[in-house]
């Protein structure tokens, strides 16, 4: 591995960067320009690292090391081309270099060809004496083409080469997530346990599955060891306290969430978890002010806010609740699920205006279902909004064409805007069960006769 500090690579870049400052010219040689490049790449300097290549190809023009870091460079810049032109030059020169697959599978994955990348990752993989690195690349490749079998195949390798890698143990749990593979991932946590007894991850991983597939108290127990492995660790406490919570262990699950509390920075999260374990059990003012700290330290969090609203709506106070869902719409405008909160809330209270106004910001934001659609048409319905009620359930059912429930709506609609003959087509009596009937008359009891 390159040491950036190691003794000679930093007497290099001090000689380099002195020809820089004096202009005078010194000679390096190209395993000297090398290093000097990797180290500017690594620390972000690309500028310097540019320079240090063009002088380096000055002194040592055929160079393949200088001219792959080029070309990686090149890729860097996004000059894909450019970089894969100069590439097939040094694989002439060069035709057992893996570094140059590798480079090829760096611009077909920046290009969105999975495949193809996964083809030069192949091509590496059979040039390589170390597959570690072409394992997990070709495990990311097939992640990102969404092939999971694929992708779970070579993160396991990788763990199996080092049971400690845990960015490919999380990958591999994905896979299998992906995959709806509970057992396999369960199976795969075993085996990095049998390597380390006292992997706080694995065990933390475990529990979580394990509370997935419903086998609670196995999964207490796994997160138990978690604890044990590791007492500061702070998701186990949030999972144990979740777990606890689930199985109506209220007061064991507030005391895990505020050990996770005390043992990190006050979390949004948690404070929220400790409001909704007070509010089941009835400690109301300890619940408001649970939420209220939640809100006050994230203000973003829109669950928060949920929870705070549902809050009041339960205890049945619709002011406090209207005042909060304002507050939260103000300070998360694009936040759908609080939209449809306020829907349904404004709603209760009657409030039809601002009803309105959360159907119509909810389609605004993409939101486009039969349900907000059917909403919206109820409420201009109230209003007497014939027309516009029209319009909008004309445009529901162009894209929802066999939802019977907007079909009802625009044939009642129909016989407003007096299009009778449009509205009995649409209506068809004969075919209307008892339910639809009912429906009918108590959207547009002026026109129940009709169905008779």
């Amino acid at each position: 591995m390159f040491n950036y500090n190691s003794g000679e690579t930093q007497s290099s870049i001090k000689k380099f960067e002195k020809m820089l400052k004096t202009n005078h010219i010194y000679f390096f040689d190209a395993q000297e320009f090398e290093d000097i490049i990797i180290h500017y790449l690594g620390f972000g300097e690309n500028h310097l690292a540019k320079k240090a290549l063009k002088m380096g190809l000055e002194q040592h023009p055929d160079c393949l090391p200088l001219l792959l870091l080029q070309s990686e460079i090149l890729i860097l810049d996004e000059k894909f081309e450019m970089a894969l032109q100069l590439l097939e030059y040094v694989e002439k020169l060069s035709p057992y270099d893996e570094e140059i697959a590798l480079q090829k599978a760096s611009i077909a994955s920046k290009k969105g060809d999975h495949k193809s990348s996964i083809a030069h990752l192949h091509n590496a993989l059979e040039l390589s004496e170390d597959p570690i690195e072409i394992w997990n690349l070709l495990g990311m490749e097939h992640l990102l083409a969404e092939e999971f079998d694929e992708a779970a195949y070579f993160f396991k390798n990788c763990l199996e080469d080092n049971p400690e890698d845990y960015p490919s143990l999380y990958n591999l749990l994905y896979c299998y997530e992906q995959l709806d593979q509970e057992q396999e991932a369960i199976d795969a946590l075993n085996k990095v346990l049998e390597y380390d007894p006292y992997c706080e991850v694995a065990w933390h991983q475990l529990g979580k599955i394990l509370m997935k597939v419903g086998r609670m108290k196995e999964a207490l127990s796994a997160l138990d060891f978690a604890i044990i492995s590791d007492d500061s660790f702070t998701g186990a406490y949030i999972e144990k306290g979740n777990i606890l919570e689930s199985m109506g262990r209220i007061n064991e699950a507030i005391e895990n969430y505020e050990v996770a509390l005390n043992s990190n920075e006050p979390s949004a999260f948690i404070y929220k978890c400790i409001g909704r374990c007070h509010e089941q059990l009835g400690n109301t003012e300890l619940a408001k002010q649970f939420y209220l700290k939640s809100i006050k330290l994230e203000p973003s969090n829109e669950k928060s806010w949920e929870a705070l609203v549902r809050f009041f709506i339960t205890q049945k106070n619709y002011t406090r609740a209207k005042f909060y869902i304002e507050q939260a719409l103000e300070t998360n405008s694009d936040s759908v699920d609080l939209w449809k909160l306020g829907l349904e809330l404004y709603r209760s209270m009657k409030k039809n205006d601002k009803a309105i106004q959360s159907a119509q910001k909810l389609l605004e934001l993409g939101k486009y279902n039969a349900e907000i659609n059917i909403h919206l048409i109820d409420l201009l319905l109230e209003k007497k909004h014939w027309e516009e009620a029209h319009s909008v359930a004309e445009e529901a059912f162009a894209a929802f064409p066999k939802n019977r429930d907007l079909a009802l709506r625009i044939a009642g609609l129909c016989f407003h805007l007096n299009r009778t003959d449009e509205g009995l087509y649409l209506l068809n009596p004969i075919q209307l069960g008892p339910k639809e009937k009912a429906q009918f008359s108590a959207l547009f009891p002026d026109f129940k006769t009709l169905l008779s």
